[in-house]
């Protein structure tokens, strides 16, 4: 029997965000005697995932975090991790903003193949932001294959040349599509015991990050209130920017309808009791909570900064920022209510023949990460 090929996922942590999610799915669903993941994180801290990870075989290995000042001592971490670890198949770079400092350092040490993965399609604000914008602007010509979630993620990350020169191929964010299929028994079970079963439930899932615009959701959903007094909110996600919209939540005209779940690993169970997912994200590369909703037979109303290619079925509405939020208050609603002359229904063969399936495209991974091509 063949050894397996080991390849190296290079993430920010692993805890619940999107692309580690994402890589999760992918993990799951592969033929790890064929291929198997480690792990390079960085940070110290223990991740969401690391007891799964080491269950599958997994390794997990923590690296320093750049902040700018520490260019030369991050390069030579990289250096002497891959000098003390040889063999690796393939370095498979998710965190762009130093992948063109960390994949050389892969190709180096005689990595055969090395991947940048852009998976969003904007940047923080500020001098952070500006300076991913710079550590990104070669990484089109230092990695071997340049990924992308959407075109648009492909357009931030890469830029406009890589992409016109047919260096960013787009391949889709596939999620564990059977997971999130509506299933009514557990929508009765789940609106039951978070004790909404009378409510309008509105719902979001997201980090807290500037880039998920969560002030204008909760000023949406204050309108809403207006127009629905049933109306309750369900926002699944932590982060740093969760101080503002818990004290706004607290203001008499929201208090006691917006509940905080934190990060679930069985999130796909909350789905089913929401009537509508709201996300008015700023940017984003191409959401993989949009899919989950979707496969869960809700209708969704997105924000016109997300690609165009997450809606996948006719339950995603685009609604521009420009708006009001009373504006997007009404839009909600009325998408509730022709959603709900109709029965509610699973999407799950959509989503599959879309190819956002990740038990699909684990299959079309392995094939990368063997030949170094995607087919």
């Amino acid at each position: 029997m063949e050894r397996e090929i080991r390849v190296l996922q290079v993430l920010g942590g692993t805890n619940l965000g999107g692309a580690e999610s994402r890589v999760m799915d992918l993990y799951r669903n592969l033929d790890r005697s064929r291929i198997q993941f480690d792990f390079a994180v960085h940070g110290q801290q223990e991740g969401y995932f690391d007891g799964e990870i080491r269950s599958l075989g997994g390794r997990i290995y923590r690296l320093p975090k750049f902040v700018g000042t520490n260019w030369i001592a991050y390069q030579k971490a990289w250096r002497d991790f891959f000098s003390a670890h040889p063999g690796y198949a393939c370095a498979h770079g998710h965190m762009t903003s130093t992948a063109s400092i960390y994949l050389p350092e892969a190709k180096r040490a005689g990595v055969p193949l090395t991947i940048a993965h852009a998976r969003s399609a904007g940047v923080d604000a500020g001098p952070k932001g500006w300076l991913t914008r710079q550590l990104r602007r070669p990484l089109w010509k230092r990695a071997d294959l340049c990924l992308a979630a959407s075109r648009e993620a492909g357009l931030a990350v890469f830029g406009e040349k890589a992409v016109k020169a047919g260096r960013v191929t787009v391949v889709p964010n596939a999620i564990r599509a059977q997971a999130y299929d509506y299933r009514p028994a557990v929508r009765e079970e789940m609106r039951r015991e978070l004790g909404l079963s009378d409510a309008f439930v509105v719902g979001h899932v997201g980090r807290f990050h500037p880039c998920k615009n969560h002030p204008f959701l909760l000023e949406t959903f204050a309108a809403l209130c207006g127009l629905r007094p049933d109306a309750r909110l369900i926002l699944l996600g932590e982060g740093g920017g969760m101080e503002a919209p818990r004290a706004r939540a607290q203001e008499p005209d929201l208090a006691g309808k917006v509940l905080f779940l934190g990060n679930r690993g069985d999130v796909w169970n909350y789905y089913q009791a929401m009537d509508l997912f709201l996300f008015p994200s700023l940017y984003e590369g191409l959401p993989g909570t949009v899919l989950e909703a979707q496969t869960s037979g809700l209708p969704c109303l997105v924000s016109d900064s997300i690609t165009k290619e997450v809606k996948i079925t006719d339950l995603v509405e685009f609604f521009p920022l420009k708006e009001t939020a009373e504006e997007w208050a009404k839009k909600a609603l009325k998408m509730a209510q022709e959603a709900g002359s109709g029965e509610r229904s699973s999407r799950l063969e959509q989503v599959r023949k879309s190819g956002f399936d990740a038990a699909v495209q684990a299959q079309r991974m392995a094939g990368l990460y063997e030949t170094g091509v995607w087919k």
